[in-house]
């Protein structure tokens, strides 16, 4: 009886090394979400706006490899099963994107830009405290310490106003 229960604390202890046990943990949850959704429930109309932040929110998720997320998401939500066009997303947005920022989410762009300006470099460590580093954001965090922010306080160039 032991040997069973030593078994299945080994092949527990194995899954979580592995970092697959979480993988399995969402993917049930997902799927109960899926079955409990009801179909016949009239969802509201998606307007424009919210299918542009849903996009973001999606970007975003799957960057990160939160698959299994971004699926509840996109069936909760009713977002079309195509993500929309990330060129798309920064004109309507009316954002003009350089080298590195298309490099990550639109979404940590527009963070970094917002937070960079009442912040500066504290952004940065919160970001990637949060497990969230790339190339991108340790290339804006040495500009900053070298103190070229001449790109770092606006990674991204908003044009005009809302259309």
């Amino acid at each position: 009886m032991s040997s069973t229960h030593e078994l299945k604390d080994v092949i527990k202890d194995t899954l979580e090394n592995r970092g697959v046990l979480g993988q399995i943990k969402a993917r049930i949850r997902a799927e109960v979400f899926n079955s409990l959704d009801d179909h016949h429930e009239d969802k509201p109309p998606l307007s424009n706006e919210n299918m542009i932040i849903n996009e973001l929110i999606r970007e975003y998720l799957e960057f990160n490899k939160y698959k299994y997320s971004t699926s509840v998401m996109v069936a909760e939500t009713g977002q079309p099963k195509q993500p929309l066009d990330r060129r798309f997303l920064a004109e309507e947005l009316n954002i003009e994107e350089d080298r590195n920022s298309s490099q990550v989410p639109l979404l940590y762009s527009l963070v970094c830009q917002f937070m960079n300006r009442n912040r500066g470099k504290s952004t940065m460590s919160a970001m990637q405290n949060r497990g969230q580093s790339s190339k991108y954001l340790e290339e804006l965090e040495n500009d900053i310490a070298s103190g070229n922010v001449n790109h770092i306080t606006e990674p991204l160039v908003v044009k005009g106003g809302r259309r």
